[in-house]
């Protein structure tokens, strides 16, 4: 597990930066078009294209639907994705336990 997150960091720390936090909700939706594009996502996530619901979960800020996708990311072993979602969600008992995992590996890489 300690390697496969080393390598997971190694190739994103130069080619994507770490995780961006920055992706925003668009404010301009009214509850109805978020609705509507939630529902759109949920279908989308169901037929298992998870990155186009990735897309519109994160434009209307859907936490449910992030974290699900976080969810399906972590299944993969794809942890740093994962948190990004998490993060995005506002899912501090999912980011919790890989920040500790983070920790730990930092701790273990900086005695080595």
């Amino acid at each position: 597990m300690k390697d496969s997150l080393k390598k997971q960091i190694d190739q994103h720390q130069f080619s994507q930066g770490f995780i961006k936090v920055t992706d925003n909700p668009v404010s301009t939706l009214n509850p109805q078009q978020k609705a509507l594009l939630n529902r759109k996502g949920n279908v989308l996530f169901n037929q298992g294209q998870i990155d186009s619901a990735r897309r519109i979960f994160t434009t209307t800020g859907y936490s449910d639907g992030l974290t699900r996708v976080g969810d399906r990311f972590a299944a993969e072993n794809n942890e740093l994705g994962a948190l990004k979602q998490y993060i995005l969600a506002h899912n501090k008992s999912k980011t919790e336990p890989i920040y500790e995992k983070l920790a730990k590996i930092i701790s273990i890489l900086l005695k080595e």
